[in-house]
């Protein structure tokens, strides 16, 4: 009787979970792979076929910015590892009671604004007329405004900015649960810093490194704010070519078609930095 009151108080909490994952996950993604399968040949007329897809491969410009946006996601996932590393074991490993604390806290005060908020504080320091630009001129560095918006290095800064907490979070709990004696004995033995690094401290943050790499992975890939707003409107970033076609083109088929290549993508990715990690999905997401 206790067993089976247990397994319908587990259901009744299950449920909510099912009903997000069911109506706001599985059939959306399932009516946006009909209409993108579906092909417009007359006024409310439609045939199946993958001509959407077609359309991708056919037109360099898509494609092209397709691959540039999957690059440009992978360099900011490895920029974010490298900054985030050394923030997350400072705070996990070098740092006890309140100052760790501290540390944490002014972590996560920034993401207390939205992230329009925290972009456009980044065009006020990056624009022609902005703080950087005025500190450079005042220094004597540059002589006139220089306009350091709109730009590849623009849009990474800002990528990087938006989700490195998404890096530190995961690696400060992987970090948190290392014994520090592993690291004593590592010297004792005769182990240089590096070795130790090498041997003890990344293997055993291997989780969370790849649990944080495919958050930041997936934020930066489906950004679309972010690299509109510090990169321009030839910012080329595919998000932008798939809000052009719902938004302003009303081409759902062409739309929903990008859209499930950007989810082909990022699962591919993610498969094979899995793979090459030798992770589990999910063990870095029980992390």
């Amino acid at each position: 009787m206790v067993s089976d009151k247990s397994k319908l108080g587990f259901y009744l909490l299950l449920m909510p979970l099912l009903l997000w994952l069911v109506t706001l996950i599985i059939l959306p993604h399932i009516g946006l792979f009909f209409v993108s399968i579906s092909e417009k040949v007359g006024v409310r007329e439609y045939e199946t076929g993958f001509g959407n897809y077609a359309v991708f491969f056919n037109e360099p410009l898509y494609w092209r910015t397709f691959a540039r946006t999957a690059f440009m996601s992978i360099f900011t996932t490895v920029l974010t590892l490298l900054l985030g590393f050394p923030i997350a074991y400072y705070i996990a490993k070098l740092t006890r009671g309140r100052a760790k604390t501290t540390l944490f806290l002014m972590c996560l005060i920034p993401f207390w604004v939205s992230e329009l908020v925290r972009t456009f504080g980044w065009m006020i320091l990056l624009r022609e007329t902005g703080v950087l630009s005025s500190f450079l001129q005042y220094t004597g560095v540059i002589d006139g405004p220089v306009e350091f918006l709109y730009n590849d290095g623009a849009i990474m800064v800002g990528l990087v900015y938006t989700s490195i907490l998404f890096m530190i979070v995961p690696l400060v709990t992987t970090l948190d649960s290392l014994d520090d004696s592993l690291i004593e004995a590592g010297y004792d033995l005769g182990g240089s810093g590096w070795s130790i690094l090498r041997e003890i401290v990344i293997p055993h943050a291997m989780p969370g490194i790849v649990s944080g790499c495919i958050v930041v992975f997936m934020l930066s890939l489906g950004n679309y704010l972010t690299p509109i707003l510090l990169g321009g409107k030839d910012s080329l970033w595919f998000t932008g070519l798939i809000y052009t076609q719902f938004i302003t083109r009303f081409n759902w088929e062409l739309g929903s078609a990008f859209g499930f290549l950007l989810l082909g993508l990022s699962s591919t990715i993610v498969f094979l930095g899995l793979k090459l990690s030798r992770q589990s999905l999910s063990g870095t997401m029980g992390r």
